[in-house]
């Protein structure tokens, strides 16, 4: 395991950690690259690897149920160049068939719990910064509808979904997802509509009729405007901008509902 292996091997765990249905999480340079659920935890995972198979090169997986045979099959028979899996146990054909591949490290990881409420310790030149986690659960109560268009109870579940995935996606971050899949993940850019741009390109048909996270609020109603061109149904977002009331307005005339969440995800 090098330093970035284990990085990234545990920025993997905290986000499989955050979901309570079976989910699998892809991660690349500590970001993710994809995720879904699904009630079957096989499903999960191909759909998690489908959504960006390009970015998924030297990946890392994480998932919050037992690794199948038929997952560890699937890494095998699709060729896909993984550097870590994690999982809280492993049947023993998964086993057999990860024992096939040269280099792949297989950790057993069972306490998920201590990831949602650790202190996090980051250094910083003579010193250190600690603080708690982002371990708030947003339900469909905290949420608040800023639009005269609601978004619908299905669209709501997608709401929820994105938000635990852009609270691990570096800042600026936006995240597209539909029917509890990742379509396209835009993070680390120095502009949000840059963040915006990236994850609509990789989503590309897809993000007609997905939900669109922002771990921040808009500074500009730019970004709306880039998303209501590919057809994004509905927005979640902190809120909190001096130009709300412009960025509401804007996501009014384009038909696009939005709801805010009082809080903001950024991630450094």
């Amino acid at each position: 395991m090098s330093y970035l292996n284990i990085l990234d091997a545990d920025a993997a765990w905290a986000m499989a950690m955050e979901f309570e249905v079976p989910t699998a999480v892809m991660v690349k340079h500590a970001n993710p690259s994809g995720i879904a659920s699904h009630e079957s935890i096989e499903e999960a995972f191909q759909r998690a690897y489908d959504t960006d198979r390009i970015s998924a090169f030297g990946v890392i997986i994480a998932l919050n149920r037992p690794c199948t045979a038929g997952i560890a099959q699937k890494i095998i028979e699709q060729k896909i160049f993984t550097e870590v899996v994690v999982a809280p146990s492993y049947e023993q054909g998964a086993l057999d068939f990860l024992k096939q591949k040269p280099n792949i490290r297989v950790i057993e990881q069972t306490n998920g719990e201590v990831m949602r409420t650790q202190i996090l310790y980051r250094s910083v030149k003579d010193g250190m910064l600690v603080q708690d986690p982002d371990a708030r659960v947003l339900t469909a109560s905290d949420l608040t509808c800023v639009t005269d268009k609601k978004p619908t109870p299905e669209q709501i579940a997608d709401l929820l979904f994105a938000w635990k995935v852009v609270k691990y996606a570096k800042s600026n971050a936006i995240v597209l997802a539909k029917d509890a899949v990742t379509v396209g993940i835009g993070s680390g850019q120095t502009s949000r509509v840059d963040s915006t741009w990236i994850a609509l390109k990789r989503a590309g048909d897809r993000a007609k009729g997905s939900v669109l996270a922002s771990d921040a609020f808009f500074p500009f109603p730019d970004s709306i405007e880039e998303a209501a061109k590919q057809g994004i149904a509905a927005v979640i977002q902190p809120g909190g901008s001096v130009k709300d009331a412009e960025v509401f307005a804007r996501a009014n005339e384009l038909g696009i509902c939005m709801v805010t969440t009082g809080v903001r995800a950024f991630r450094h």
